[in-house]
């Protein structure tokens, strides 16, 4: 019979340090796992925000609007997966980068002040100061 309360429990423990699976902040194995968890994670949110927003269109649209008709809903659904995986690549939204900061606390630093961001593809602030 096993006694909840033994100590030497039957399963290892993901967080015991004794174990070989135990996965550090510092394993580039980890690290690779948490990066593409984190811009997975990214795609799903971005997927979802998608299709909410797709979803409204199609409510507030009129009876003889193009948004009304679900015909190709199936096709723009697959389109809408594939830009939310394309944005979540490029890490437009932050979201995996902030996941990063908490899973890998020790390379937080991901953009150094030395090194050079291309800005090519960023907007211009929006309230310059005078």
């Amino acid at each position: 019979m096993l006694n909840i309360n033994d100590s030497s429990s039957a399963l290892p423990s993901a967080l015991d340090d004794k174990t070989p699976a135990a996965a550090t902040p510092a394993d580039p194995r980890y690290a690779a796992k948490a990066t593409e968890a984190a811009v997975k994670f990214e795609a799903f949110f971005i997927s979802h925000m998608l299709r909410q927003m797709r979803s409204g269109t199609r409510e507030m649209a009129g009876e003889d609007s193009v948004f009304k008709d679900p015909i190709n809903s199936d096709m723009l659904e697959m389109a809408d997966n594939l830009v939310a995986d394309k944005m979540a690549g490029q890490r437009a939204f932050g979201i995996a980068d902030a996941i990063l900061r908490q899973l890998l606390p020790a390379a937080s630093a991901p953009v150094s002040a030395n090194s050079t961001v291309k800005t090519d593809n960023i907007a211009a602030p929006l309230n310059k100061s005078a």
